[in-house]
Order: C-alpha cells, then sequence, then structure tokens
C-alpha cells in the first residue's frame, strides 16, 4: 500500500470519527434542549386533567345544588298548597259551626215550649266510645219512634264516670255523644238542626261511682225527644 493510500485511508477514518462524535454531540443537544419542553408539555397535561377534574367535580356539586334546591322548592310548594287546603278546611268548618251555633240557638231560645216525650240511655265500656250491637239495636228501636213525631229535638247528653282528669273526661262525654248522633244521622238521615248535644264527663252522676255498677252507668247517653207539638195543638184546642 503506498503512502497516498494509507493517508486517505487515514483520513477516511478521521472523518468517520469526527461524523460519529458529531451525532453524539447533536443527540446530546437535541436531548438538552427537548427535554424542558416535555416537561412542560407533560405538567401542562397534568394542569388539563385538573382542571377537567376541577369543572367535572364543579359540574356535579352544581347538578346536586340545582337539584336540591328544586327538591326544596317541590316540598315548599306542597306544603304551601297542604296549608292553602287546610285554611279551606278550617273556614269551611268554621262555617258550618256557626251555622250549626245559629241552628241549635234558634232551637233553645224556645227550649222552654218543649216538654220530652220519650228517652234512651245507652252505656259505653271503660274508656270507650263505640257503639256495640246491643247500643245499635237500642237506638234502632227508639229511632223507630220518631217517624210518627213532629216538630221535636233530641238532647244528648254524654257521660262518665268519676275515674280520670277531668278534661279528658269532657272529652270523652263528648265522643260518646259524638257517635250516637253520628250513627242516627247517618242511618235515618236526621238533620243536623234536631240534635241539640253536650259532654258533661263526671258532672252528672246517675248513679254512685264508689261501685264498679255505679260506675258502668255513669259511662252513658243520654237521649231525650223533645217536643212542642202537645203544647201546640193544646193552644189550637182552646180556640
Amino acid at each position: 500500500m503506498t503512502i497516498k493510500k494509507i493517508d486517505l485511508l487515514k483520513i477516511a477514518v478521521l472523518a468517520a470519527a469526527i461524523a460519529t462524535l458529531a451525532g453524539c454531540s447533536t443527540k446530546n443537544y437535541v436531548r438538552t434542549q427537548t427535554a424542558p419542553i416535555l416537561d412542560q408539555t407533560s405538567q401542562l397535561n397534568e394542569k388539563t386533567a385538573a382542571n377537567n377534574r376541577a369543572i367535572r367535580d364543579t359540574d356535579d356539586r352544581a347538578t346536586a345544588g340545582i337539584q336540591k334546591a328544586q327538591g326544596a322548592a317541590d316540598a315548599a310548594s306542597a306544603n304551601a298548597q297542604s296549608a292553602q287546603k287546610a285554611a279551606g278546611e278550617a273556614e269551611t268548618a268554621a262555617n258550618d259551626a256557626v251555622h250549626r251555633a245559629d241552628s241549635l240557638a234558634s232551637v233553645v231560645s224556645g227550649l222552654d215550649n218543649y216538654q220530652p216525650i220519650g228517652n234512651l240511655s245507652v252505656t259505653f265500656g271503660f274508656d270507650k266510645a263505640v257503639l256495640t250491637a246491643g247500643d245499635k239495636a237500642q237506638l234502632d228501636t227508639f229511632a223507630a219512634t220518631l217517624g210518627t213525631t213532629k216538630s221535636y229535638i233530641l238532647e244528648v247528653t254524654g257521660g262518665t264516670d268519676s275515674t280520670g282528669n277531668a278534661d279528658y273526661n269532657y272529652a270523652l262525654s263528648q265522643r260518646r255523644a259524638d257517635a250516637v248522633v253520628q250513627y242516627l244521622a247517618t242511618k235515618y238521615a236526621i238533620p243536623a238542626h234536631r240534635f241539640y248535644l253536650i259532654g258533661i264527663g263526671k258532672d252528672k252522676q246517675v248513679a254512685d261511682n264508689k261501685t264498679r255498677e255505679g260506675r258502668a252507668k255513669n259511662r252513658r247517653v243520654d237521649i231525650r225527644i223533645l217536643s212542642n207539638q202537645a203544647k201546640t195543638d193544646s193552644a189550637q184546642g182552646g180556640l
């Protein structure tokens, strides 16, 4: 091999080495320059993902809040409707009470003209205000006499024995009187203006409360038929 060829070979090897070194340097430079960019990109991706999660979380909370607010609004609307209905029912009940009071007042104003023409007593179990089959049978027999009776009212008085609180007994005696009135009014279509009812609790005893038998008799409802027809007939007969 000639000197010239050897020199050319050296030059070629040297050139290859330089090229290799240059390639490594270029790669190292590229890595040095792109690494921050990749880090920033990764950070941006993480921030974007975090923002997306925050947006979804906010949206979920907003949706839940809207649903809760809607539920509260619906409940408030339902409560308002219930209150309005209750107010209407209370007004109706008050009007009925006024009308009933007016009817009773007109009856009571002429009560002195009425005379008893029949009576019945039904008794109740301890702390009970429900009619038994036997009670209803007695009331049926009693009501049968009303078909031929004119110008009458029914005085219905509820009572209790002496056991228990006075206020409770007043309410219990009223419920007992109401049970009798409800049965007669419903089954025999007796109008409300013919009833004059009151609960007197333990105030009016018909028997001794010291005995079991006496207390049983005091747990009662007394019904009296009062009519002014007899006086009317007498007055007409004297003319």
